[in-house]
């Protein structure tokens, strides 16, 4: 089945085809960074103005590339939540639209699943059952995938996500937007010991990312002055130390409690190079296989929305026109 996926939740309008859920013919990204970045995150009506302009090019420049035209299209998936309500009503306005002219089945599927369906498109993809972390600016989570329809939350964020304290730490240390990136550049230069950060709930599954931000912040005022530029790079360091830590050792520990040798690792943070070179170092001394996904399917996509559509669409699930939009959406909660 040749699907055309449609990814718009935040800040990124997307747009890819695939066939047969595994191999992508395109997908094309348009990111709203730079617009952004002067704010320091994302403004959620500015978002939803740019996803309107960029929708359509977007669309056809994805259909250009993987040679096909909407003719060719046997389905067509959307992201339907979570995420932000203005962003997501774009895209699925558009699938709906186009759907409906051309008389193709159409299914809304949940960004998550699409972030740990991001893993299908690796060569070999992992075997179920596996656990999957999947972290980004709004989300941290473990999960037990037993299916891509069974799926149990075995721990979350308690308040902020990893990406969500990244930005905040950049925003506060005045070192650029998106923060997850410039820690990662900047902490490599940097001595992750040389300034120590808490790590919360070490007992539990769940995470707690307020209190290194909250370290941060105190030692901000503390300090009385900005960071130089010569000691930027050993805080960053500590501040990503201490929630990669705590990422990749409560991963491995929900994976040993479920007996499971198989772990995912997707969503915009699994970009983080310390985060990717520390998995592949712990769980390889655990013997537990680790799957990441590469950075360009682990940031918002269309082609892991794509994905899920097609095992959804093969299923004989079809979604009508009152499809909404949903700013929550767990992924236990079937819709």
């Amino acid at each position: 089945m040749l699907v055309l996926g449609i990814e718009s939740s935040c800040d990124e309008t997307a747009a890819a085809v695939v066939r047969d859920g595994k191999r992508v013919l395109s997908n094309v990204i348009a990111s709203q960074v730079r617009i952004h970045g002067k704010y320091g995150g994302v403004v959620p009506e500015i978002a939803s103005r740019k996803h309107t302009e960029a929708i359509v090019s977007v669309i056809l420049q994805a259909l250009c590339e993987a040679g096909a035209e909407l003719n060719d299209i046997e389905g067509i998936a959307v992201t339907r939540g979570p995420g932000l309500i203005g962003s997501l009503l774009v895209g699925l306005s558009t699938a709906k639209a186009l759907a409906f002219a051309r008389d193709l089945p159409l299914v809304g599927v949940n960004h998550l699943s699409g972030h740990i369906a991001a893993a299908m498109l690796m060569d070999p993809p992992p075997a179920l059952p596996f656990v999957a972390l999947v972290v980004s600016g709004g989300h941290t989570n473990i999960y037990l995938v037993r299916d891509f329809d069974d799926i149990q939350t075995l721990g979350q964020t308690r308040d902020d996500a990893a990406g969500e304290a990244f930005d905040k730490a950049a925003k506060l240390l005045d070192i650029g937007y998106p923060g997850g990136v410039v820690i990662d550049q900047l902490a490599k230069q940097g001595d992750p010991g040389a300034v120590l950060f808490p790590r919360a709930m070490r007992d539990s599954l769940d995470f707690s990312f307020s209190g290194v931000k909250t370290s941060l912040l105190n030692l901000v005022k503390k300090q009385g002055r900005p960071f130089s530029a010569a000691e930027i790079p050993d805080v960053v360091a500590g501040f990503q130390e201490a929630i990669v830590d705590v990422l990749v050792r409560k991963t491995l520990k929900a994976a040993n409690q479920e007996a499971i040798r198989r772990v995912v690792v997707c969503g915009g943070v699994a970009a983080n190079s310390h985060l990717r070179s520390r998995f592949e170092h712990d769980a390889g001394d655990q013997e537990i296989e680790v799957f990441i996904p590469p950075p360009v399917f682990c940031t918002d996509n269309a082609a892991m929305i794509a994905v899920v559509g097609e095992r959804l669409l093969s299923t004989g699930r079809r979604d009508g026109p009152d499809l909404n939009a949903v700013s929550r959406w767990p992924l236990e909660l079937r819709l």
